[in-house]
């Protein structure tokens, strides 16, 4: 088991050879450019029909430090 490729046949999983293949096959299909890629993803999500939700954005939260102690 010292060889990697015993270690990758190990965690061989079908359902996430098939979200990868899904991930190269749409990455493929924008040219591997990202921006049409996310843009692409827009496009659906418009297209869907779905509502979208939104939060507005929220301050961020101390975690280091006095500030953190001060709750």
């Amino acid at each position: 088991m010292n060889d990697a490729n015993d270690r990758e046949a190990l965690w061989e999983d079908s359902i996430v050879a098939e979200v990868r293949a899904a991930r190269i096959a749409l990455l493929a299909a924008a040219g591997y450019d990202l921006d049409r890629f996310a843009e692409r993803l827009r496009q659906e999500q418009v297209s869907s029909g779905h509502g979208v939700v939104t939060f507005p954005p929220r301050a961020p939260v101390a975690t280091t430090g006095e500030a953190a102690y001060q709750r």
